[in-house]
């Protein structure tokens, strides 16, 4: 077994079950919006497919070391397993969205951030767009560093400047967004939310900076880049 592997059937195999049901709320209701009709997508660092599984698309990709994540993806998904920080195989101004939730802080360096965007603003059309969901070190301190495989502390602030400095224009930053223990940022609270809470906090931002420690930005490519 891979470490990707060991590290993903540690912390989510017992609870699938409620991370679907969360991430059919919040693929929805965050992801979704930037989606054209039968645009094209990519899932960067896609785990088990809670992601890309609920997001409707003309044609959906999704990247990941782990090669558990193939028989977890829904039917029609090309799954690219390889590190994100490779060249990816797919023409320059493909895509119209790249998805990710909590995986830039698990690549082993900045380095490797920066390939990564680099790949992400290449294989982008002029005008789409990068989503991101991670946890904000600015509001987590030692929390952040309590998973092994957590390795580039990174706030809004450092990754809105490098989504700029690959070539992308950040259009939308929300430094409070989701608590931390929501969506992939791993935790094993004993309190669940049910998803109806879910939905209701999404609608509530009022709320968003008295619990939130995971930041969302919205990136788009300029038509230079």
């Amino acid at each position: 077994m891979t470490a990707p592997q060991a590290i993903y059937a540690r912390r989510f195999a017992e609870n699938q079950a409620y991370r679907a049901r969360v991430w059919h709320v919040l693929a929805r209701r965050i992801f979704q919006p930037f989606v054209p009709d039968n645009g094209a997508i990519l899932d960067l660092g896609c785990g088990y497919g809670e992601l890309i599984n609920n997001i409707r698309a003309g044609k959906r990709y999704a990247i990941d070391l782990n090669p558990d994540a193939r028989a977890k993806l829904a039917a029609g998904i090309e799954f690219l397993e390889q590190s994100s920080a490779d060249p990816w195989p797919l023409p320059a101004e493909s895509l119209d969205a790249v998805l990710t939730s909590n995986f830039f802080e698990h690549l082993p360096s900045k380095q490797a951030l920066q390939e990564t965007l680099a790949h992400a603003a290449r294989a982008l059309r002029p005008g789409g767009v990068l989503v991101a969901l991670g946890p904000n070190i600015r509001f987590l301190a030692g929390a952040y560093w309590d998973f092994v495989d957590h390795h580039v502390p990174l706030s809004d602030r450092s990754l809105a400047e490098a989504l700029e400095l690959a070539g992308l224009s950040v259009r939308r930053i929300v430094p409070r967004f989701l608590p931390y223990t929501m969506a992939d940022a791993p935790g094993k609270s004993p309190r669940r939310a049910p998803a109806f809470l879910v939905e209701l906090y999404l609608r509530l931002p009022l709320a968003w900076p008295l619990f939130g420690k995971q930041f969302l930005i919205v990136a788009e490519k300029r038509a230079s880049a």
